[in-house]
């Protein structure tokens, strides 16, 4: 079967949603022929670059929500607790971001969303983070905020905020209750508003279906996000998709190719769970994303930053620096 996606892709043509779920439930489809097809299209807009990006949870456990998937809600008796740490810690970990290559460095809280004088603690921060590092990307994910909070963090030099719609419209009561779908896409749109730069992405093997998986694709889409975090669900304990083990690294590989195919042009960057989902696939997901997450995650970790740049390196990408 000849799939020619790539050249109708890069020749202006959107793949519709029926396609794309035929597409990525196909078995007689070879997952590697698909993903040679986002590879195409992967490095007609980026080339053999990869952007690293670097997190610092810098307010942990103290939250309201009851996300089913995080080791952070409310519903987690036992879990890492602290208030938002303070400035030295966060421009500290600038200059390791520094240091490191890396190009965007998250600042990320829990919680439903930033108080003012928690706003007031990070744009102060960020004036000085950009002061000493301005080629370094700031991004911040501080749960929902308002017009007068986002006015804030862009005048202070946030580049990007991420705030992820995470799954289905359709699904979305089964993954949280405290909060909407509308509450997360009414954020992205405020800091489009704003001039800030939208990061949103999804996580993958809550027990959505196949259909599912498309619709946050094309929401995606929809809402023009400029950088789009696929995370693969890293079962936590205690949570409420604790016990789910629904993701092959062959699935994980469609949902990526087809990620790129349905959003061409942006960053899709391979997320949360890339390490227990991928496993020895890893590198070859480079092949439809171009970005990465290095280091430790929220309240999981992630392998040494040795070996992803040695995986870069292996694959023939360069740091995208």
């Amino acid at each position: 079967m000849t799939l020619n996606l790539a050249e109708r892709v890069l020749n202006g043509e959107a793949l519709t949603k029926e396609e794309c779920l035929s597409l990525f439930q196909d078995e007689t489809i070879d997952t590697f022929e698909l993903l040679n097809e986002a590879y195409i299209v992967r490095k007609h807009y980026y080339g053999k670059k990869v952007k690293l990006n670097m997190i610092l949870n810098a307010k942990s456990g103290i939250c309201p929500e009851d996300c089913g998937y995080c080791g952070q809600s409310v519903k987690m008796k036992e879990k890492q607790r602290y208030a938002l740490v303070d400035q030295e810690q966060i421009k500290a970990g600038a200059q390791v971001a520094t240091d490191h290559k890396i190009g965007t460095y998250c600042i990320v809280m829990s919680g439903r969303g930033p108080s003012n004088k928690e706003v007031n603690h990070i744009c102060d921060t960020v004036e000085d983070i950009k002061a000493i590092h301005p080629q370094l990307k700031i991004c911040a994910c501080l749960g929902l905020v308002d017009d007068e909070q986002a006015t804030q963090l862009k005048e202070a030099g946030v580049d990007r905020y991420n705030h992820n719609l995470n799954t289905s419209e359709r699904y979305h009561e089964e993954v949280v209750s405290t909060h909407t779908y509308e509450d997360r896409v009414n954020t992205v749109e405020i800091m489009k508003e704003h001039n800030i730069s939208p990061c949103s992405g999804v996580i993958c093997g809550m027990g959505e279906t196949d259909e599912d998986i498309i619709d946050m694709a094309f929401a995606l889409k929809e809402i023009d996000a400029d950088s789009i975090p696929v995370n693969f669900l890293h079962p936590i304990k205690g949570t409420k998709f604790g016990g789910l083990d629904l993701l092959s690294p062959t699935k994980c590989l469609r949902i990526l190719a087809l990620f790129r195919l349905i959003n061409p042009t942006k960053e899709i960057r391979i997320a949360g769970g890339r390490e227990v989902n991928l496993r020895s696939l890893q590198a070859t997901a480079l092949q439809a994303a171009n970005s990465i997450f290095v280091g430790d995650y929220l309240v999981t970790g992630g392998q040494p930053n040795e070996l992803d740049y040695q995986m870069i390196e292996d694959m023939g990408f360069e740091i995208d620096g």
